[in-house]
């Protein structure tokens, strides 16, 4: 079996070593209290720690190299990449390189290269981890697949993931974020792949990435990036304009996907059951195939479409799709619980933005029971701060009995707001998680379900954990 070795990270970075002694590289990592027996640990100087303080102790885990840029007085032998190097300690030891995370991506695109398979990458403002997570569930029926684990989807956690590739992977599907121009551009250097999926645009991470336009910008260099047809494969959102206006930016096949009949791959006879999942009717080329999946949501059809789409362009026949889709596990990052109180409980809380929220909501409007909003404020929208809090807190109202908000951008919308009597008692707001869960814990009941949904930075983790707290 081919495996990554001190060898060929060494030869990744321009040395030719015959080396007597070469051992097997498990993968790698930043965290030192992670690291574990033959893993590489990269040495990352971050804005609140530096990973040169802790080589050592990820020696102590069991690394058996590390990535580092200055030798900080470590008791470990060092090998000097600017010099000729004829052969490795038998101990742990160093590479002392200019860069640490440019060399772990020049690693992992040297890597990458030494495989012949499928690359897909995956892109979007809004349901990019899940479409990854329903593409790797559906091909695993057929192929062995090798996926970014979590959210291991940036100019660290790609390479990290591509370091894990082996001889037994026959596809690789990969999830691509964007914050700033020309990441998206790094990531596909790195791991070239060879089909790419736009699942939308929206307004996450304006306040640093731009309007839309520059971030429908950013997110094209996916497609920019794919080789030519018949290799290359773009998969756009037809339903979104940006999204399908990137057909002009590419010389790949294109294959759109989404609820107009003009899409290459169009559903129709949407049904949601909740929490059972979802079914429809999924056209391509004038034929028609009943699909069902666990996914839940009306929205999650747009996940299903792009992953039939690969699937069908990698060989999966209908029947293998549709046995796949009823028979593979899907990792989602929705769940739902019942919390002590006896209210069921839609959690929801990783992270947020108006499209992703919209979305939640329309899930929480097919459940049962009365229908609580628990929304925590959405951040870096930049310039859409006011019209994307407005939006949801509209949706919100359309939906929910009862509305909980959280933050001062929550505030903003309700002192902004004309509220009749009626509706200003079925809202509270608090200024944090903290307040809400308190809240929350000492007034929900049977009968009642709950969504919980926020940005990552408004701690909405605090609520879920006070809900599921054992009596």
């Amino acid at each position: 079996m081919k495996m990554l070795t001190i060898g060929t990270i060494l030869k990744a970075l321009g040395q030719e070593v015959d080396l007597t002694n070469d051992r097997v590289i498990s993968g790698g990592c930043i965290d030192s209290r992670l690291a574990k027996p033959g893993e590489l640990f990269i040495a990352l100087a971050g804005e609140h720690t530096d990973g040169h303080q802790f080589v050592e102790q990820a020696f102590q885990n069991g690394a058996a190299l590390a990535l580092i840029e200055r030798p900080n007085e470590l008791y470990f032998p060092i090998l000097d990449l600017s010099e000729k190097i004829y052969d490795i300690p038998r101990t742990p030891f160093c590479l002392l390189v200019p860069n640490t995370l440019e060399a772990l991506q020049q690693i992992a695109a040297f890597w990458r290269r030494e495989f012949k398979i499928p690359v897909i990458g995956i892109t979007g403002s809004v349901g990019k981890s899940s479409t990854k997570e329903t593409l790797a569930a559906l091909l695993s029926f057929r192929f062995k697949v090798l996926k970014n684990p979590g959210n291991m989807n940036n100019e660290i956690g790609l390479p990290l993931t591509l370091l894990t590739l082996n001889d037994s992977h026959q596809v690789a599907v990969l999830e691509m974020g964007f914050y700033v121009p020309g990441e998206i551009d790094l990531l596909c250097t790195i791991a070239r792949p060879q089909i790419g999926i736009v699942t939308n645009i929206g307004t996450v991470h304006a306040e640093r990435a731009g309007d839309l336009d520059a971030i429908a910008l950013g997110k094209s260099e996916l497609v920019q990036a794919l080789p030519p047809a018949p290799l290359g494969m773009a998969v756009l959102n037809f339903d979104d304009h940006r999204v399908r206006d990137m057909a002009a930016k590419t010389s790949a096949k294109i294959v759109t996907f989404g609820k107009s009949k003009f899409a290459d791959y169009w559903a129709d006879e949407i049904h949601s059951g909740g929490t059972a999942g979802i079914r429809f009717t999924a056209h391509h080329e004038r034929a028609s195939h009943k699909l069902t999946s666990p996914l839940m949501g009306r929205h999650s059809v747009y996940n299903l479409l792009a992953a039939v789409a690969v699937a069908r362009q990698l060989g999966m026949s209908w029947q293998e799709i549709e046995t796949s889709l009823q028979t593979q596990p899907v990792v989602q990052r929705v769940r739902l619980f019942n919390c002590r109180q006896g209210a069921a409980v839609l959690d929801d809380s990783y992270n947020a933005s108006p499209l992703s929220t919209i979305a939640a909501l329309d899930l929480l409007g097919e459940l049962d029971g009365e229908k609580i909003a628990v929304l925590g404020d959405m951040l870096e929208l930049g310039q859409y701060q006011i019209e994307g809090h407005q939006q949801v807190f509209d949706k919100a109202l359309s939906v929910a009995d009862r509305l909980v908000l959280i933050g001062p951008r929550y505030r903003m919308t309700l002192d902004n707001a004309v509220l009749t009597a009626v509706l200003a008692g079925k809202i509270r707001w608090f200024p944090d998680a903290e307040a809400a869960a308190v809240y929350l814990a000492e007034n929900l009941s049977a009968g009642q379900t709950v969504l919980v949904k926020g940005s990552h930075g408004m701690n909405m983790a605090k609520i879920i954990k006070a809900l599921e707290a054992k009596i």
